[in-house]
């Protein structure tokens, strides 16, 4: 008995409690804060889309005496001066028809390579496909001036046909990455099944395995067209004429025109609402796509 009385007590409370680690609680607070500023990002540009939208409805004082107050008088007569005198409308064609030129072509030349190194056990495949990779890494402006030398000597300077090369040209290493994660993802067994039934490797790529990477296609194409539609650096070293010109270039001549003239603000930011609205149309039109497609790439 007494050895059962001198025994210590036992302690209360001295079992750590089961709470969250300090790790967890650090990993949540970066990842709401994360949140906290996508969300503020996306308000901002918000914000900023719509000043710029009623700034091309406003008289120039306005824009500078009361920047964040709606228009007194609602001009719409911004947006026909400035469609009328600036060329927009040959630079609108010229721009759509460059654009969907240059994703079609990218998406028929890169979905067939990047097929090829991520399904084909070929000898350097990874190799090819890491080039691709770094390739995506290479800013325009350094090739700009090499390049501009070849294509002057081909004759393809101040041609739509030049520049429809070089946007290619420099859209399909991403182009080729991207697609070959998808290609990636696809089970093997579709192609050996594919071949048993027949059909030889082309037919199973055009038939079978591009239909099931559509997602990927889709959001390259749109990603593709998103990207050159308001593309400057290529369009003003290699186009000159008024009838080859871009959206972007005409959008910078319209700016050089009010400089000389008299800078009327108004037009100015109608001008670039005009240039911007075709693109902001097709992300919220297909922005839910772009993010499937996205997600789906990175996941696999």
């Amino acid at each position: 008995m007494e050895s059962l009385a001198t025994k210590s007590p036992v302690r209360v409370g001295s079992s750590r409690p089961h709470g969250e680690s300090p790790k967890r609680i650090a990993r949540k607070t970066l990842w709401r804060a994360v949140i906290v500023l996508i969300w503020a990002g996306a308000a901002f540009n918000i914000l900023l889309l719509v000043w710029i939208g009623l700034s091309g409805l406003k008289t120039t004082n306005e824009i500078f005496n009361q920047p964040l107050a709606l228009p007194r008088i609602w001009r719409w007569d911004n947006f026909v001066v400035a469609w009328g005198v600036s060329n927009f409308g040959r630079a609108m064609l010229n721009t759509i028809v460059l654009v969907g030129a240059t994703a079609l072509t990218t998406v028929l030349l890169a979905a067939p390579a990047a097929y090829a190194l991520s399904r084909f056990r070929i000898r350097g495949s990874s190799t090819l496909l890491l080039v691709f990779a770094l390739g995506v890494g290479i800013p325009a402006q350094v090739i700009v001036l090499p390049l501009y030398v070849v294509m002057n000597q081909i004759g393809l300077v101040d041609s739509l046909a030049g520049v429809w090369l070089l946007y290619v040209a420099t859209s399909l290493p991403f182009a080729v990455f991207f697609l070959a994660g998808f290609f990636t993802s696809l089970p093997r067994e579709i192609e050996e099944a594919a071949s048993l039934d027949g059909a030889s490797p082309g037919r199973t790529f055009w038939r079978i395995m591009l239909p099931l990477a559509r997602s990927g296609v889709v959001t390259l194409l749109i990603l593709n067209m998103i990207q050159h539609w308001g593309e400057t650096i290529i369009a003003i070293v290699f186009l000159q004429s008024t009838e080859h010109e871009t959206l972007s270039l005409a959008l910078l001549k319209f700016l050089q025109r009010l400089q000389y003239t008299g800078a009327d603000w108004g037009q100015l930011f109608a001008g670039v609402g005009i240039v911007i609205l075709p693109v902001l149309i097709l992300y919220v039109w297909l922005g839910r796509r772009i993010i499937e497609g996205l997600t789906l790439g990175a996941g696999k």
